[in-house]
Formats: C-alpha cells, structure tokens, sequence
C-alpha cells in the first residue's frame, strides 16, 4: 500500500532536519586565530637597513646569521661578527652592486644579481688543503667566507678584493656565462688544464702557461671568470705587471681569451669591461671615506 504524505508533514520534515543542523553548528566554537603567521618579523637596525638596501630595491636575501640549512655542513664553520657583517654588507653594495648599476643600471643587476647572499665567520678548507673564498650556486646564491678576518680599523682593498670582491665578480662573471654562454671558441685556446691538481701549481708558473691564476688552471669556465674578476679588481699597471711576467707565449694566450671575454660581454650584455674596472678601481679608491658603522 502506497504512503502518502501531506505537504505540511514534508514541510515539518525539512524545518526540523535544519533546526538539527543549525543546533550542531551553534556548538562548534571557531579559534579566531589565523593558522598563518600575519605578525611582522622583529628586525634590528641592521635587519631593516639590509630591507632598504637589498631587498627592497633588488629582491636579495643578505643572510649574516648563520643558517645550518643554507651552510655547506661538509665544512667546519662559524657565524660571522655582527659588526663585519654590517661592514661588508655597506661594502658589497658600494664596490659591487652600485659599480654594476652605475654602468648597466638598476633594471640589470635587480634581474641578474643573485637572490641570497650569505656570510660566513671562517674559511672553508677542501681536503686537498685549498680555501674556498666563495661559492654560487646555480645562479641563486653566493656564499663569502671569512668575514672575521676583516680588521675595520686598518681596512686594506687588496685583502678586501682578494677575500671577497674578485669573489664577488668572479661569481657574477659565473651567473653571467650560466645565463647565455660564451663561445665555445674558449675553451680550446688552453690545451693544459689542471683539473684538482691546480692547487700545486704555482702562480709564476700559471702565468707562462696562459692562465691569469694558478685557479684559472683548473677547467675553461674558472679560467673564464678569473680573467674578469681579476681585470676588474686590479688597475692597469698590475694587469701589465702579469702580463710582463707571463712573458710572450703566456701573455699571448691570456690575451687571446680575455679578447672573447671582453667582446662576450660587450656583445652579450652590453658591458664594456674597460669602463666597470674604471668604475670599481674609483670605487676602491674611496672605501676609507666610507661609514661602515651606521645603520640609517
């Protein structure tokens, strides 16, 4: 027998199935608070300085406080001072990322700098005994090493440029050639590199096989990035000096590859290597008239 139901009888039905619902909503309570974290991160002086001067206008992450995930754990390591931190932070973006920008513009080195730029305290030793001054890892990041070592009282650019700058130029020539390659002409110029064993190869003897460095000997792209990073950092009477000492077959192969160092990055990214080494070298000339203390 079929059941028929009236539409009131339906009508209670629904009414008493919402009246159940809305009951056992009424006695959940929901935690206002958000399951992100929306508080602003606590910065010091330095922290918001490197927010105005590095991230804001370049999108970098300048990391001077250790970060056990960042570090390269197959060194012994220590975090950097917090004074040298702020002093080389101010000298990075007044001998690198302004001598960039002055030549290139900000639109250049805001798209190609690298994202994270990270100190550290000590050196990092290979086994084989060497000591790594930098690192770049895929273009993203570039790594300093022996930030303590710095003495603000006596600041010394020769030390500044070995330690960190011909780092920092060195790396950046690395990001560059990652980005859009030189011509493979390069690397058939120098028929002797060392591979590892360029630590046992003297800088005297490097010169009058061709190679700028003792490191330059070790594969074309190292030999690539230490012709720019040491043209920029010295002036010319010491690129001379080098030469001089490579004596004619050397000079003649260094010549020979930093003439396509020169003409990739003119032609490649519009950078006359001549006119960044003015640029850096009046720089460095002015880096004892700089406050390296003040965070404003």
């Amino acid at each position: 027998m079929k059941k028929h139901y009236s539409m009131k009888k339906i009508h209670f039905l629904i009414f008493s199935v919402l009246v159940l619902m809305l009951s056992s909503c009424s006695k959940e309570t929901l935690d206002s608070q958000s399951i992100f974290d929306t508080a602003s991160p606590e910065r010091n002086a330095f922290d918001t300085w490197i927010l105005k001067n590095y991230t804001t206008p370049y999108n970098i992450d300048f990391k001077y406080r250790y970060d056990d995930k960042q570090s390269d754990r197959t060194y012994n390591l220590v975090p950097a001072d917090y004074s040298k931190s702020v002093a080389l932070a101010k000298l990075v973006k007044y001998l690198w990322i302004d001598s960039y920008e002055e030549l290139t513009g900000k639109d250049f080195i805001r798209k190609y700098c690298p994202k994270m730029i990270q100190l550290i305290g000590s050196p990092a030793y290979n086994t084989q005994g060497s000591i790594v001054l930098g690192t770049a890892e895929g273009g993203l990041k570039i790594t300093l090493y022996n930030v303590n070592m710095i003495d603000l009282a006596h600041l010394d650019v020769d030390q500044l440029n070995y330690w960190y700058f011909k780092t920092m130029h060195h790396e950046f020539a690395h990001i560059l050639h990652q980005t859009k390659n030189y011509s493979t002409d390069f690397n058939l110029i120098s028929k002797d590199y060392q591979s590892s064993s360029w630590v046992n190869l003297s800088e005297a003897n490097a010169l009058t096989m061709g190679f700028i460095s003792s490191y330059a000997s070790s594969e074309p792209q190292e030999d690539f990035a230490e012709l720019v990073s040491i043209y920029v950092t010295h002036d010319s009477s010491y690129w001379n000096s080098q030469l001089t000492k490579a004596g004619t077959t050397g000079s003649g192969i260094i010549l020979q590859k930093f003439a396509i160092v020169k003409d990739y990055l003119s032609t490649s990214w519009g950078i006359d290597i001549d006119k960044l080494r003015d640029i850096v070298q009046r720089r460095s000339g002015t880096i004892g008239t700089l406050d390296l203390t003040t965070l404003n």
